[in-house]
């Protein structure tokens, strides 16, 4: 006892400070990032420009989050020939639906997904220009602590196409234009000490008494676990900090980037739950937080493999092909699916795999009371903004993700140093999350209104911290009239992707209304990143959602028990008991903004949009 109980205290105490290590790690959390690896990571002024390095894989596999995912897909290949093959029809070629679709020909059924744009990958998608550059709807970073898309890379033997950065977080320095600081995350040390460690290596973010003063108040999530994590989401971020007394520039330092990251709102918006949530599936994992780019487009590198993948095992993928409305019976049940061609689609089971936002413009009459369909009421997409800006030189950019601490940008990274599709070693592309950028994130403008050339320019201000001797002095850009002569890159091209309605906003009191999988109506299953599981609105969260919506189908085929509903709020009951039925509205429209999708808003998307959506483009600020 008298040795144990010392090193008890010290593993306590470093383990409450490996919390805040967590909470900053957490920021990279989201679904909303994505992509590669290779350079130095941080460049010092007048340094050469880095070169692509790649890293080993590390090793995602001993985790006991990735010993549940692949058993979950044992599972489902166990289920294959038990109740015969259904036939599904699936409505949504994102993430969600492929995966849902690739564990259903793993379960021996006959899966057909149906997507309304020409392209696959929903929040993922993108398109090339007229010069050949691919626009991306958003910046995709994968993580080590993956786990469900880890799985799915080595069972369609993918995994030589992420490209692994060094284990590293890299955020710029604030109050110091044109610096940086990194966590570094020593290898060998397990987690959560390799969190603490590094936490407590970096001098530059808070000081040694900060940290302390923060790490207590979040040492329940360790004692209480879940109960505790979920009871929190009523609470904003900045709540949860000013209720226990956490030093107020901990948001400045850690937590505004956090906040953007995991689902582009400012703190004061996001709750707690969401950063507790992701901070507890980073914290017991070695290689949780390493992050990997993927070496090219989206839609080339994963979706069409998870394409291939279904079409060769009897499924099938149809693209260009938008629902018009779903027919029901007399019972609710679903008897086909009216497409826009006029065709009616007919299956023995039928899933959605659209956004909320989209869901809710179809939802059939006689389901509108329906207490299930009624919660959605309450959940709803955030508006972000992606970025693309070519320049004529190469910038001294980390071979990276970096947090840019930015009042208007989440992360960025030079896809022409970390992507080897989009390598250039003479000229720098920059593709940024711009975030907040509206009122519900938080923000006091309205960027979604605001023209490409209003976002850019006061992107250019931005990047003229971030790069001070580097960024030209350009009249176009009025942000930019304060450089100095030493600048000299210049924006030779952009692109602007804007997704009026992306992941759901996980805003204080939503985490309870996202839905199950399995929904009242008998031959009908959800899923989507917005549904509930446990990895939040990302890809993760995507590509599991669609795995739990396979099993649903496989379990309710064979005629083995499902996981259930997930119980509705009463006062969502009270609400639907009164409520009068509601007509769906339809989806209107054929630009990627009417699916849900980014697009880069030209006059036919914003007239779209002004009928689908008009408080998108209300100007504000």
């Amino acid at each position: 006892l008298q040795i144990t109980t010392p090193v008890m205290a010290i593993s306590s105490w470093t383990r409450a400070l490996t919390l805040l290590a967590a909470a900053s790690a957490a920021a990279a959390f989201s679904t909303p990032l994505r992509v590669g690896a290779r350079r130095r990571a941080i460049a010092s002024p007048g340094a050469s420009a880095v070169r692509m390095r790649d890293y080993p894989k590390p090793n995602v596999e001993n985790t006991d989050n990735y010993r549940v995912s692949s058993a979950l897909t044992s599972k489902l290949k166990s289920l294959a020939g038990k109740g015969g093959s259904k036939r599904v029809a699936i409505v949504g070629g994102g993430l969600a639906g492929l995966s849902a679709a690739k564990y259903l020909v793993d379960a021996g059924h006959k899966p057909v997904v149906y997507e309304a744009r020409n392209v696959l990958g929903g929040k993922v998608s993108a398109w090339q220009d007229e010069d050949g550059d691919w626009i991306e709807t958003g910046l995709h970073i994968f993580f080590g602590a993956y786990p469900n898309m880890m799985n799915l890379f080595a069972e369609l033997d993918l995994h030589d196409r992420l490209q692994w950065k060094v284990h590293k977080m890299i955020f710029a320095m604030q109050q110091l234009p044109g610096e940086f600081t990194t966590f570094d995350f020593i290898p060998g040390i397990p987690a959560p000490f390799n969190f603490g460690l590094a936490i407590l290596l970096n001098q530059k973010m808070l000081t040694l008494p900060e940290k302390l003063q923060t790490a207590p108040p979040l040492l329940p999530m360790l004692i209480e676990g879940q109960d505790f994590i979920d009871a929190q989401d009523e609470l904003s971020v900045t709540d949860f900090m000013r209720k226990y007394g956490m030093p107020e520039r901990i948001n400045e330092e850690v937590f505004i980037a956090m906040a953007k990251a995991l689902d582009f709102i400012d703190p004061d918006k996001l709750s707690m739950t969401v950063v507790l949530t992701a901070m507890n599936r980073f914290l017991n994992e070695d290689n949780g937080l390493q992050m990997a780019f993927l070496d090219g487009n989206q839609p080339d590198r994963l979706c069409e493999p998870m394409k291939q993948y279904i079409e060769a095992r009897g499924g099938e993928v149809i693209t260009g092909c938008p629902l018009a409305s779903i027919e029901t019976a007399d019972d609710g049940s679903v008897t086909g699916l009216r497409m826009r061609s006029g065709e009616l689609v007919t299956a023995d089971e039928y899933v959605s795999a659209m956004p909320v936002d989209v869901v809710k413009r179809i939802v059939p009459e006689k389901w509108s009371t329906m207490p299930y369909f009624r919660q959605l009421d309450n959940l709803e997409g955030i508006p972000v903004i992606n970025l693309h800006m070519w320049f004529d030189k190469k910038l001294n950019s980390a071979d990276h993700l970096t947090f840019s601490r930015s009042p208007l940008l989440s992360v960025y990274a030079d896809m022409s140093t970390t992507c080897k599709e989009y390598y250039d070693e003479e000229k720098s592309m920059l593709e940024l999350v711009f975030a907040p950028c509206s009122p519900i994130a938080g923000g006091n403008v309205n960027w979604i209104a605001k023209s490409d050339e209003e976002i850019i320019d006061a992107t250019m201000g931005e990047l003229a911290r971030l790069f001070p001797t580097e960024i030209a002095a350009d009249p176009k850009w009025p942000s930019t009239v304060g450089q100095g002569p030493e600048g000299t890159a210049r924006l030779r091209k952009f692109a602007v992707v804007k997704t009026p309605r992306s992941v759901y906003a996980a805003i204080p009191g939503r985490n309870k209304y996202r839905p199950s999988q399995e929904t009242p109506i008998p031959n009908l299953t959800m899923c989507g990143c917005f549904t509930s599981q446990k990895f939040l609105g990302s890809m993760e969260g995507a590509i599991l959602s669609g795995k739990l919506a396979a099993e649903v189908v496989a379990c309710r085929a064979a005629g083995e028990p499902t996981q259930g509903l997930k119980a509705v709020q009463p006062h969502v009951e009270s609400e639907a008991a009164k409520a009068e039925p509601r007509k769906p509205v339809g989806v209107k429209g054929s630009d990627a903004v009417s699916f849900g999708g980014g697009s880069s808003l030209g006059s036919k998307a914003i007239d779209e949009l002004k009928e689908i959506d008009p408080s998108q483009l209300v100007p504000l600020g």
